[in-house]
């Protein structure tokens, strides 16, 4: 290859335009900088009222974060800073949900508040709600107009002060709720042996659970349990090495997961210790998920789904792939940035996908009938009023009480009796249940997997997440060529 007279070789000049745009880079954020600084200091002057700078700096923060259009990168002022701490240290008053929002809002499809999870035995589950169904009003004010955060402060309060939340199931079903929020312990696991089934519910991945996760293994293992259940419904998360170190006892080596910034630049990389192995590689393992596990849930059943040491049950999970970082500003705010997106062992991201069962079971829905029946049943508070006025109820009551109960609100009778269950248990102080067989379809499923299936051979028809994400990304292929021909011939037919 020639170069004229004076020319440099490529490789010289490559590194010279990259230098130039990283410093043209540079220029532009100073200067955005600066014409930020000067209208907020043009507007202090000579706004016609006086302000205080403060509200000027918190607009253009949050304004900030909004333009990212990233439901979980926002900026935190002083209430909404102090509440997040309150809620990483494990307790504070609210209503026991936990939430997302569409950071773009329409009139064609406004950005109501999504519940992602309900904690049990909270305001919430108390209330009948429901991960899935939108949150449309807090105590009269839309959520369409509110950022998430906004919502979140507004959900949560002192405990045992009441807040007024209308909810949306489907297109059309909206009802009211008066929560009355209470001290949210954030819980970890509860565990039993089904026969010879060991039982895990994981409720959020907290600094303890994957100590308590072994100590429910090890008792297990003294009552030689043949099977695993690990139950991770409704948990939103929590923290990444959390759920690391619980899938490192399934695991014995290879990747659990790792993160990537932006260009796909791996950031970090958590890989399985064989040490640390405690759950026998041969033993069946079945995972529970719904709409509701999100996050580091995702990270434990994606990572056992990739080593096909689990088998999946349930309904599809809610899709968050996304890592964020929390900056302090000062003592009493900070922002909430995503940084990366976290890929499981097989290299597959799943967020705003989630993770497919390899069987789906869907838990209860109700038809409208049904949902009108409910409605009318919270209303009158009929369950409640009925627990109370027959103390010491057994299942025996349980059982005539729901067939009395129906007969005025028609809903199936294993779904009352659930409902009259967790209200005796509620008026007896009594939060000792780990699992309802009676109600509970999904964990009869996996019951029924572990107990009478050939694990090993249905184990050999699963699916990692890359094939499942390569399977979609060629079925959309080929809906786009299939809507591509439907066209040139609608086109050809005209002439």
């Amino acid at each position: 290859m020639c170069f004229a007279q004076g020319a440099k070789p490529v490789s010289e000049t490559k590194v010279e335009e990259t230098e130039v745009r990283s410093k043209s880079k540079e220029n532009s954020v100073k200067s955005y900088i600066n014409t930020i600084y000067s209208v907020m200091d043009f507007t202090k002057e000579f706004y016609v009222d006086a302000i205080d700078p403060k509200i000027l700096y918190e607009g253009a923060m949050k304004g900030m974060m909004e333009a990212l259009n990233d439901a979980h990168s926002m900026y935190l002022d002083s209430t909404e800073f102090i509440s997040l701490k309150e809620t990483t240290s494990g307790s504070f008053g609210g209503v026991g949900l936990t939430i997302t929002k569409n950071p773009v809002n329409t009139p064609e499809k406004p950005a109501y508040v999504e519940v992602m999870s309900v904690l049990e035995n909270m305001p919430g589950s108390k209330a009948g709600v429901q991960a899935g169904d939108f949150i449309i009003e807090i105590d009269g004010v839309a959520t369409a107009e509110l950022t998430m955060n906004e919502a979140l402060y507004k959900l949560r309060g002192t405990v045992g002060t009441p807040v007024e939340v209308t909810f949306l199931r489907g297109k059309d079903f909206k009802f009211k709720r008066n929560l009355i929020r209470a001290k949210i312990e954030l819980p970890t696991i509860k565990s039993a042996m089904i026969d010879s089934v060991g039982y895990i519910r994981i409720f959020e991945f907290t600094p303890d659970t994957a100590k308590r996760f072994q100590e429910a293994l090890d008792g297990f293992k003294k009552n030689n349990f043949s099977s695993l259940i690990v139950d991770l419904r409704n948990n939103p998360g929590g923290l990444l090495t959390a759920a690391v170190d619980v899938a490192d006892k399934f695991i014995d080596s290879g990747v659990i997961v790792s993160t990537k910034g932006r260009n796909s630049v791996k950031i970090d990389e958590h890989k399985a210790s064989k040490i640390k192995t405690s759950v026998p590689k041969e033993m069946p393992v079945v995972v529970i998920i719904n709409k509701g596990s999100a996050s580091a849930s995702e990270i434990l059943a994606g990572a056992l789904k990739d080593n096909r040491l689990a088998y999946i049950v349930g309904q599809n999970s809610f899709g968050k792939g996304s890592v964020q970082q929390m900056i302090p500003l000062s003592e009493t705010d900070g922002f909430k940035v995503t940084v990366a997106r976290y890929y499981s062992p097989s290299d597959s991201n799943i967020d705003k996908v989630g993770i497919p069962p390899d069987r789906e079971i869907k838990s209860e829905i109700y038809s409208p009938e049904q949902e009108k029946a409910y409605e009318k049943l919270l209303e009158d508070n009929a369950i409640e009023k009925y627990v109370g006025a027959h103390p010491g109820m057994d299942e025996a009551d349980i059982a005539s009480a729901a067939v009395e109960l129906s007969e005025k609100y028609p809903l199936d009778l294993r779904t009352m009796r659930r409902f009259i269950r967790v209200e005796v248990r509620h008026q007896n102080h009594d939060d000792s249940e780990v699992y309802d067989l009676d109600y509970d379809i999904q964990l009869k499923a996996a019951l029924e997997i572990v107990r009478n299936e050939d694990f090993y051979q249905l184990m050999q028809t699963t699916k990692d997440l890359k094939q499942l994400e390569l399977e979609r990304l060629s079925e959309s292929q080929e809906k786009v060529l299939s809507q591509a021909e439907n066209v040139g011939s609608s086109v050809a037919g005209e002439r």
